[in-house]
């Protein structure tokens, strides 16, 4: 079972992906090289928080490689980020763009895990996935688009993943009841030879 401390930081790290995304759509005019600092702040934090969820349920959910992944380049983002302001500046939106591909694939992927394990929103995260991607991709083709376009097709991105990670807190709760049900079903078994 996971802790309720891990399932509070995969919480955490969808609702600070959905804030980040509000705010790239809701101050399109503000500079990219303030952008970055805030930027680098959440997108390291999600990373740690992913990481942590991934150390802690890679025992019994599939694909933890994959998900460990997307943790190490938030953190790597998040790093440069904060490090290299002036660089992002320059080339946030390609990076930021390509982070947001990558992980709207690695979340389509990861959705079939939960549908094998009975989870019937896993089609939602399916297709917070796809639109993730397809949202990166778009970003990535047009890198010179305005800043208040790219905002808004990088934020709608970063709400689509936040989203995703919430569905998937909800998956694994759906998991976590069934384990439940068959371990009282399992004891009740037993209780009655």
């Amino acid at each position: 079972m996971v802790k309720t401390s891990t399932k509070i930081w995969l919480a955490i790290a969808g609702i600070l992906l959905i804030v980040l995304g509000i705010v790239c759509i809701a101050n399109p005019a503000a500079t990219l090289f303030s952008a970055a600092w805030m930027i680098g702040c959440f997108t390291l934090f999600s990373g740690i928080s992913q990481l942590i969820f991934t150390f802690k349920t890679q025992a019994f959910l599939p694909n933890s490689g994959t998900r460990m992944l997307s943790s190490i380049l938030q953190i790597i983002l998040g790093i440069i980020f904060l490090g290299h302001n002036l660089f992002v500046t320059v080339s946030l939106p390609i990076i930021f763009a390509s982070w947001v591909l990558v992980e709207g694939i690695i979340l389509a992927v990861q959705s079939f895990d939960f549908k094998r394990v009975g989870f019937s929103g896993w089609w939602g995260i399916l297709l917070l996935g796809i639109a993730g991607a397809i949202l990166g991709f778009l970003g990535l083709k047009n890198p010179d688009v305005a800043g208040a376009t790219l905002s808004w097709i990088i934020g709608l991105g970063i709400i689509s993943l936040g989203v995703s990670y919430l569905l998937v807190l909800c998956g694994i709760n759906r998991f976590e009841k069934k384990v439940g049900q068959i371990r009282s079903n399992i004891k009740a078994a037993i209780d009655e030879q």
